[in-house]
């Protein structure tokens, strides 16, 4: 640690000196005959974690509004079926970097060896394109970023409040909300440090609204008096799932902490884990900080002690509390790219810059009682992906092919005006951004999860989706589910002991197999037919 926190005025200095330092070294590369005409974009890739689609007003949120992100879809195009690979943190940014599935890339878990960064990158590529790349924000791969001219990461998870950066400088604490100074960084970068004669990729990517949900000091009481409504499936007991479904440890019910997830305090004196979870968060705050969260949760937490509730009223109380910090922290976002959008259209950068909103995946606001992610149900399957490119977007495009995490890769590529190697297993989305309706774009999507059985015991599992069904196989049980979900979105009743559904569980199997062979995964036990 480098000693007293720092502003982020001084954060500013430093990344312009840190820049011209670079180009003064001749470090940052170009290769002879590289162009670096103003018709290849510049890329934002704004990217949260753990921000579900259902809970952004331009995919029809009912819990809350997200105009900044918003306008994203308002002036060029939102894409409607955008899914992940494997719903984690992160191995979906390997998916990401790689353009690859987990099995190919290494990450198929959060921990275990570090990712490893020796593999082709669509950031080097780009490097080695005329680009100039950074990376500011969460990174949580376990190495040493490679690929970035410039780089400031959150060490793993990183903290909400005065977080710690780790820079090629050594690390540095700066003081505020990790969100606030996520977004202000990032316009530095673009304002100050970069060279304004070259494109560039710029990822900005944020702790939130990740566990444990902390809001930042402008929404500590955004939603306070308000009854945020309730999914139906709220009180699921899992019945006609799959056995794995009711084994899980991620209920709202049974599996928060009450202080470090529902900020409810003083903690439980027989919980030492919840406690100690609780103060390493509290500790990093300064005194306006803890008086201003005291001021906002004192008098939630002493009606709370008062009422006494149990049972279901207990649980929907507990819902509550994690619902109205999990969208303030969102709220947070959604106010982060507001500056950033504004910064772009300031500058005269905006007619250029691809700016994309998604997050590493979807996650559970409480449908099936759960929070978290990871399962192929539809919740944390699904991602947000936005996208505003004035030069190349025609505002209010709206896209119902489905995509996958794989294909951000082969984008940037081809927008760089370079080709994809052959291992990459995306494909380029620029013809659909375009309005473009390609007869050969796929017609179903692969998913593989591996991380079992901590965090959550959330089983092992592959399967396919089509547009009305998905098929899925927990080879640890020999268990299948099969939805409709057209007729059953919800996903509650799994038809795969019908006999009536024969013929379309063969035709999914086989699609099931041809993608496990179109992209050569052989990890997981296979199934007979």
């Amino acid at each position: 640690m480098s000693g007293a926190p720092i502003t982020r005025r001084e954060a500013a200095r430093r990344v312009a000196g840190a820049g011209a330092g670079l180009y003064a070294a001749g470090a940052l590369p170009f290769l002879s005959g590289c162009s670096r005409s103003a018709d290849r974009p510049n890329i934002l890739l704004i990217f949260s974690d753990d921000h579900a689609p259902h809970a952004i007003s331009a995919y029809g949120s009912r819990i809350n509004r997200t105009p900044h992100i918003d306008r994203l879809a308002d002036e060029g195009a939102i894409f409607l079926n955008s899914f992940c690979t494997n719903s984690i943190c992160g191995p979906s940014r390997a998916v990401v970097l790689t353009g690859k599935h987990s099995h190919i890339n290494g990450r198929l878990v959060n921990g275990g060896e570090p990712f490893d960064m020796s593999q082709w990158t669509f950031t080097k590529a780009l490097q080695g394109t005329g680009y100039e790349t950074a990376i500011i924000g969460k990174w949580h791969l376990g190495v040493q970023p490679e690929g970035f001219d410039h780089w400031e990461h959150l060490p793993g998870q990183g903290r909400y409040y005065n977080p710690d950066f780790r820079t090629p400088a050594g690390n540095v604490r700066y003081e505020g909300y990790v969100t606030d100074i996520i977004a202000d960084l990032s316009i530095d970068w673009l304002r100050e440090g970069r060279d304004p004669n070259r494109p560039f990729l710029l990822m900005s990517q944020h702790k939130a609204p990740h566990r444990n949900w902390m809001p930042g000091p402008a929404h500590l009481r955004t939603y306070e008096g308000e009854d945020i409504p309730e999914p139906e499936t709220l009180f699921d007991t899992y019945e006609n799932r799959a056995s794995p479904a009711g084994q899980t440890e991620m209920t709202i019910a049974e599996h928060m902490f009450p202080a470090y997830d529902l900020k409810i305090t003083p903690a439980a004196a027989d919980n030492e884990t919840d406690q100690r979870f609780w103060a390493a968060e509290w500790d990093r705050m300064n005194d306006e900080q803890r008086a201003a969260w005291e001021a906002a949760y004192g008098p939630r937490n002493e009606a709370f002690f008062a009422a006494g509730l149990e049972g279901r009223d207990l649980v929907r109380y507990y819902y509550q509390r994690y619902i109205k910090d999990y969208l303030r922290s969102v709220a947070s976002v959604d106010d982060s790219v507001g500056h950033i959008l504004d910064y772009l259209d300031e500058s005269g950068l905006a007619d250029n810059t691809l700016v994309i909103y998604c997050s590493d995946q979807g996650f559970y606001l409480g449908e099936h009682g759960w929070y978290d992610k990871r399962w192929m149900y539809e919740e944390s399957l699904r991602m947000p992906f936005l996208v505003r490119w004035p030069a190349g977007i025609e505002p209010g495009t709206r896209v119902e092919h489905m995509i996958q995490n794989l294909d951000y890769a082969p984008t940037f590529l081809e927008l760089a005006g370079v080709g994809a190697p052959p291992d990459v297993q995306g494909e380029s989305l620029v013809g659909l951004m375009g309005g473009g309706h390609p007869a050969d774009w796929r017609t179903s999507i692969y998913y593989h999860y591996y991380e079992f059985p901590q965090p959550h015991r959330v089983a092992r599992h592959y399967g396919v989706r089509t547009e009305r069904h998905k098929l899925v196989y927990y080879y640890a049980t020999g268990e299948w589910e099969l939805f409709d979900l057209e007729a059953d979105p919800s996903e509650m009743r799994n038809l795969y002991g019908d006999p009536a559904n024969s013929d379309t569980i063969a035709e999914l199997k086989s699609e099931l197999r041809r993608l496990r062979t179109l992209y050569a995964d052989t990890t997981g036990e296979d199934f007979a037919d």
